[in-house]
């Protein structure tokens, strides 16, 4: 199965991540989700991104919270036009945490 999670907080959801399995993982980060992608917590990225799966944030998300210039070169950067892609053409189950 190709799964899909959107991360919408800046909650430690790791745990929740490690139970899910899934053929091909993608971990989509849109509203407050996004700080995973750039910040660092004691010169540490974002445990999230040490997971196996690609990883996407939403471009508008990033720029309303002017972090657009500052994502971990892991991240893909996407519009909406690119999340409906990944959406349709990619994952076949979305899941929301």
């Amino acid at each position: 199965m190709k799964l899909a999670v959107f991360v919408s907080d800046y909650k430690n959801t790791v745990d929740t991540l490690d139970r899910l399995k899934a053929e091909k993982l993608g971990i989509i980060f849109v509203a407050n989700g996004v700080y995973h992608a750039t910040m660092k917590e004691d010169g540490n990225s974002s445990p999230l991104l040490k997971k196996s799966a690609d990883f996407y944030a939403l471009s508008e998300d990033l720029d309303t919270r002017g972090l657009g210039s500052k994502t971990d070169s892991s991240v893909k950067v996407i519009n909406y036009s690119g999340l409906v892609d990944l959406i349709f053409n990619e994952y076949e189950k979305l899941v929301w945490l």
